[in-house]
């Protein structure tokens, strides 16, 4: 089974990583740039047949060890 997980800043928090490619952006002429908020993305390969499984199991990944729960949120999709 395949799934990814995407972990994103919350609201609120500073990312002076995406402002830094807002400016790289900006300057390389790229037009309508407002702003920049920069992530991860995780694809995993699991070897569990049951999507309730993989969704849990992942969500235990992200809360121990793929996202800071404190300033990050997650997302997990299982594909199938």
């Amino acid at each position: 089974m395949k799934a990814r997980v995407t972990v994103t800043l919350k609201n609120g928090v500073l990312d002076p990583q995406g402002k830094a490619i807002e400016g790289a952006l900006r300057s390389l002429g790229v037009a309508g740039v407002e702003s920049v908020r920069q992530g991860k993305v995780f694809d995993v390969e699991l070897s569990v047949k049951d999507k309730p499984a993989a969704e849990a199991a992942l969500k235990n990944a992200c809360e121990k060890l793929l996202a800071n729960t404190v300033i990050e949120n997650y997302r997990v999709e299982v594909i199938g």
